[in-house]
């Protein structure tokens, strides 16, 4: 994919990267459950963007699609809880990484990244919570109307989609997932690196913190 595609019209691009296997997932033996921290650490080409305490004994990363209904719900209505009673406490270390399922996605990931580091996850929880209005057949002026709440204007919106450098750290994040930690779906946490699939509760992911909490 390249950076005329998104500005030209997301949506198209998406239709043409579903029929076409553009981001279709390889199809690979299961991975071990558990991944060494070294290995998790590699942050990709454009860095990590995480919250809470560096010195924290539990890690979280979330591998997550900008247009995935399961991630949207994590965020929505687990995520909130899991920020006050375990990130801002300094028991979690959290970090979210893009693994877009399609070019809208991609698109969307591209956003959050082109704003202010302090705005990067109060924009991804907007984009998330929107998710309905802008992921739609016709995506780029609801997308813009969201993201303009976030400061972008019309300029700063397309310069936006329209860097490559920026998609191929996103695209290559991904694929290293895919490749090389066995993320085959989203939403996909490493807690302590162990994976885990699927958008948890509150109690299923309190209680794969307990024993890390209690160590």
């Amino acid at each position: 994919m390249t950076r005329r595609d998104l500005v030209t019209g997301v949506s198209a691009i998406a239709i043409a990267a579903a029929g076409s296997g553009a981001f279709a997932l390889p199809v690979r033996a299961q991975a071990a459950a558990t991944v060494p921290p070294a290995e998790l650490a590699q942050a990709g080409p454009l860095g990590d963007r995480a919250i809470g305490a560096e010195n924290a004994p539990i890690t979280i990363i979330e591998y997550a699609s900008m247009t995935c209904p399961h991630c949207a719900h994590f965020s929505a209505e687990t995520f909130p809880k899991l920020k006050e009673r375990y990130i801002d406490t300094g028991k979690v270390r959290f970090i979210f990484r893009e693994f877009p399922l399609d070019a809208l996605a991609a698109g969307a990931s591209m956003l959050a990244r082109c704003a202010d580091n302090d705005k990067y996850f109060p924009l991804v929880e907007l984009l998330f919570s929107t998710q309905n209005q802008w992921a739609v057949q016709k995506p780029l002026d609801p997308l813009f109307k969201v993201v303009k709440q976030a400061g972008f204007t019309e300029d700063t919106f397309k310069s936006c989609l329209a860097n490559q450098k920026l998609l191929d750290g996103i695209q290559a994040v991904r694929d290293r997932a895919a490749n090389q930690l066995g993320v085959s779906s989203t939403p996909t946490f490493f807690i302590n690196g162990k994976r885990v699939a699927g958008a948890l509760s509150i109690e299923e992911m309190e209680k794969e913190l307990e024993p890390y909490l209690k160590a």
